[in-house]
């Protein structure tokens, strides 16, 4: 009924548990999650992770946080990427509210990987931050809505979420939106159209409410969808099944 669009299951603090948490999205009706890579160095555990449960799936990349990383090549990219069970590149994009100075190597980077999701026909994970204007110019001049992808973990307004959609992007909501305070994302939330909206926890972060300050895990997804369905005025099942079909639609159907 309900998939976990972006999670880090590879993070020691969810790995080392990682039946109870399979267990618990079973629970929950969570049938399927995608387990984001945010370094290159840690995407072999990923692979081993994912290999071995039919309900999970991978992405390839590296994520803008990451100053000191070896740069990924696109040829580095494209070639990880055509194992199976990755079906996406990312997270990547632009943070500027952590890093500050020149940081011209995040937006090389972020270009890296558009070019190497049109390259291998894989959807892109998109992670933003006090940088929407140079994210999504960067998205324009790279041509990302050839191939599309997906604005994670989205606090940004409506006027770059419906920039992000007019070139074929879903907007995905993670605990956040269960936030008293986070009014502008639960206005988006409310607006934009079901059949572009993803879900997320982007565990082990950002547990939603009522686990909001604890470990997070891909069963509290229900909770990101029962805010959705509240915010909206619709069932949380119509949410799950929408959210669904739009997981599938956006990720498996070229994998």
């Amino acid at each position: 009924m309900f998939i976990d669009s972006h999670c880090h299951l590879n993070f020691p603090e969810l790995a080392e548990n990682l039946d109870d948490i399979l267990a618990k999205m079973s629970l929950n009706q969570v049938t399927q999650a995608l387990c984001v890579s945010v370094e290159l160095d840690k995407f072999p555990q990923i692979l081993q992770l994912v290999e071995g449960h039919e309900s999970l799936y991978a992405s390839v990349g590296v994520h803008p946080d990451y100053e000191l990383e070896v740069e990924p090549t696109q040829a580095e990219l494209v070639r990880l990427a055509r194992h199976p069970k990755v079906i996406a590149i990312g997270e990547t994009g632009l943070d500027y509210y952590r890093l500050q100075g020149d940081l011209e190597w995040q937006r090389e980077r972020f270009r890296t990987h558009i070019r190497a999701a049109r390259k291998c026909g894989k959807p892109l994970i998109i992670h933003t931050r006090s940088a929407a204007p140079d994210t999504l110019r960067l998205m324009q001049e790279e041509d990302a809505q050839q191939i599309g992808g997906v604005m994670h973990c989205f606090t940004e307004n409506m006027e770059v979420a419906q920039a992000a959609i007019e070139m074929g992007f879903y907007i995905s909501f993670s605990g956040i939106v269960t936030f008293k305070n986070a009014l502008q994302i639960k206005q988006v939330a409310a607006s934009i159209p079901l059949e572009k909206i993803l879900i997320e926890t982007d565990a082990p972060y950002l547990a939603p409410v009522p686990f909001r300050g604890k470990l997070n895990q891909p069963a509290y997804v229900k909770h990101v969808a029962e805010e959705i369905a509240k915010l909206r005025n619709i069932s949380v099942e119509e949410v799950g099944l929408a959210t669904s079909e739009n997981f599938k639609r956006l990720f498996l159907c070229n994998s």
